[in-house]
């Protein structure tokens, strides 16, 4: 099943879910505590696995691994915007989870400069918790009103306006109308 997760393979993850409807979706696969939703929203090729593994009955979509990150975190902080997408179709998927250290998802989407990630969040309604901001360095900082900029070069409140108008920003870090 991991194999056809990681290659994002639909038919093959479907029809082993047929086989085996009653598999563990929850196992650690790599002894780090990471599940079958941990891999499949680590790569964008492989988000259409994951409603899927979401519309598996017993699936823990908030599930964390031995460094307390969810499968949404890896989504996030990896900048893997279709991923995002349909973790946050689920309104199971708790968005603001912090890891050990913290950190939320939003912080270390917008400190990675995952504009698209931040835009798919805003356009779906679901809640943002900005509050955090310890350790931000040079990335984005959604408080205050501090003149930090993203890893583009863009005002952060720019950024947030940008998303909320439906607005992306294109390679060479400017914005396209």
């Amino acid at each position: 099943m991991l194999a056809a997760v990681k290659e994002g393979d639909v038919k093959k993850v479907a029809e082993l879910m047929r086989q085996d409807p009653g598999f563990d979706v929850n196992v650690d696969q790599d002894g780090d505590g990471c599940t079958l939703l941990h891999f499949a929203c680590y790569d964008s090729k492989r988000s259409a696995v994951i409603p899927l593994l979401l519309a598996h009955p017993d699936i823990d979509v908030n599930v964390k691994d031995m460094d307390e990150w969810t499968p949404f975190y890896w989504a996030c902080y990896g900048g893997y915007t279709s991923c995002v997408r349909e973790m946050l179709k689920d309104s199971r998927v708790k968005l603001n989870e912090p890891r050990n250290d913290g950190c939320t998802p939003l912080r270390d989407a917008a400190a990675n400069g995952h504009v698209g990630v931040i835009k798919w969040w805003i356009v779906s309604g679901r809640e943002m918790d900005s509050r955090e901001t310890r350790g931000m360095g040079d990335g984005c900082h959604w408080g205050g009103n501090e003149a930090r900029l993203c890893r583009r070069g863009h005002p952060a409140g720019e950024i947030q306006e940008r998303c909320q108008q439906d607005q992306t920003c294109d390679e060479g870090g400017t914005w396209s109308d």
